[in-house]
């Protein structure tokens, strides 16, 4: 582990204009290394870095399949150093190593997934008649600005750059300020593969510096966000100012609806991952879970022992593939919910188990089950982002879906039976942008993946995606 990293701009390490920021152990609470912390000078020459390239017209004029294997090749390259990457996002993020291996072979399967997609986005031949040769194209936007989330920031950084590059478009990346040491891995990427200097830009800011000024940058063509509502709010209003579009990942609250004839011993694993991977720190958690009330206790009884039997500390500790959870990010995170719980106790819920930070340095907190929760509660409506799973019950399969369709959120959803009618039923009257059946997180690079509602807009992975970094123009040859 360095002590000190620094911005990539421009094809350069550099150091950054507000100094430098701790980036915390939150295993341990001990500080981990120092990282150069961007302003809005830095964010000015990464765009002019970024925007030359763009226009040198080197990305765009390249054969796409030609660039698609540059793409690839980075995939190539995070693989090929895995376990020194995997180390260090559990060192700063918390999570078990054996989870931080995962993210790293799922941000390589962006790269190969995109790389393969770059030679298919082909324009059509639109007929007008005699005379006339009609004709569309797609073209990259220009500058892609990304900003990029603490709880998976290799993976989300891997989305949203490897369908930008494979599109042509350069990018400037913004890492977040608690995770940012793994992103270093892109910019060697980026030297490996061959691409042009200021291709790919990456600096650590703080979102009221660094990143207000790259989301309100008027030489930015299109933004990336993943985070929270609030923060989306305003990166789409800095960005309205310049029409420029987003795409939006903002949160959810999702639910799982559990029918009197579901597998409940094979939901048990769906829980595990659904809530208590990555600490519940996933936008899509299965935070709710709306089961028939005639298996309300048994399924409570069940997910109280999945929580229990989960062996929680150090992520560097935890190499196996298991029942395992690591840290959270932050204690700041840990203690707002363990808060959340608290509160959801004092307005009616019951603590079937956890609830409580461990007793122990670092972020922790035990893997958490409320029952009796009702659709009223705060627990019920807001997202936790944390590994506290709200248990509610259902009577009819319309009441299960009213409580399912609650929320402000909409990001994904689910359905638990052997009856494929009801769960077809059930999907399409679900307000999310993926449903998942009989298997939570079911699907994979290839799906579209994003939101309804406040959970936002625009599609991440799957071809969809591909349409978020270009732009259609049309060409009309009047044949003489």
């Amino acid at each position: 582990m360095q002590d000190y990293w620094q911005n990539y701009i421009d094809g350069a390490y550099v150091d950054g204009g507000a100094g430098r920021i701790d980036v915390l152990d939150p295993a341990t609470g001990e500080i981990l290394a120092q990282h150069a912390l961007a302003d809005e000078a830095d964010v000015d020459r990464a765009v002019a870095a970024a925007r030359r390239v763009h226009l040198s017209g080197v990305l765009s004029d390249m054969r796409p399949i030609e660039r698609g294997r540059m793409v690839q090749a980075m995939g190539t390259y995070l693989l090929e150093h895995k376990d020194e990457i995997a180390q260090t996002l559990t060192l700063e993020q918390g999570k078990p190593l054996w989870e931080a291996d995962i993210e790293v072979e799922g941000a390589a399967l962006y790269f190969e997934y995109y790389g393969n997609q770059a030679s298919t986005v082909e324009g059509r031949s639109v007929p007008l008649g005699a005379n006339y040769f009609d004709f569309t194209t797609h073209e990259p936007f220009g500058v892609s600005a990304q900003i990029i989330p603490w709880n998976y920031p290799l993976e989300m950084t891997a989305r949203s750059l490897s369908a930008a590059l494979a599109t042509g478009n350069t990018c400037v990346i913004k890492t977040p300020e608690l995770t940012p040491l793994t992103n270093a891995w892109f910019a060697r990427a980026a030297e490996a593969v061959g691409l042009p200097k200021g291709t790919v830009n990456i600096l650590c800011g703080l979102g009221h510096q660094a990143g207000a000024a790259l989301s309100g940058h008027k030489d930015v063509n299109q933004i990336v966000f993943t985070g929270s509502v609030a923060t989306g709010i305003a990166i789409a209003k800095a960005a309205a100012g310049n029409v420029v579009p987003c795409v939006l990942e903002l949160g959810g609250k999702s639910a799982a609806i559990v029918h009197e004839d579901a597998d409940l011993e094979a939901f048990e694993t769906d829980a595990r991952w659904g809530i208590f991977f990555n600490a519940g720190q996933v936008c899509s958690a299965m935070s709710r879970v709306i089961v028939h009330e005639s298996r309300h206790d048994e399924l409570v009884e069940r997910l109280v022992n999945v929580a229990k039997s989960l062996s929680v500390g150090p992520g560097a500790e935890r190499i196996e593939a298991g029942p395992t959870m690591g840290a959270m990010v932050s204690d700041g995170q840990r203690d707002r919910a363990v808060g959340m719980v608290a509160d959801a106790v004092a307005e009616g819920a019951t603590l079937a188990t956890g609830g409580h930070k461990l007793n122990r340095s670092g972020a922790f907190m035990e893997p958490t089950i409320l029952s009796g929760v009702t659709p009223d509660m705060t627990i019920a409506r807001d997202e936790v982002f944390g590994p506290v799973q709200s248990i509610l019950s259902f009577r009819s399969d319309d009441e299960a879906i009213e409580i399912a369709n609650s929320t402000d959120y909409g990001l994904v959803g689910g359905v638990f039976t052997r009856d494929l009618d009801r769960a077809t039923r059930a999907a399409a009257k679900i307000r999310a942008g993926q449903v998942f059946v009989n298997e939570w997180y079911a699907g994979g690079v290839e799906t579209p993946f994003g939101g309804y509602g406040k959970s936002g807009y625009g599609r991440e992975k799957g071809r969809e995606a591909l349409w978020n970094y270009v732009q259609t123009k049309n060409v009309a040859i009047r044949m003489r």
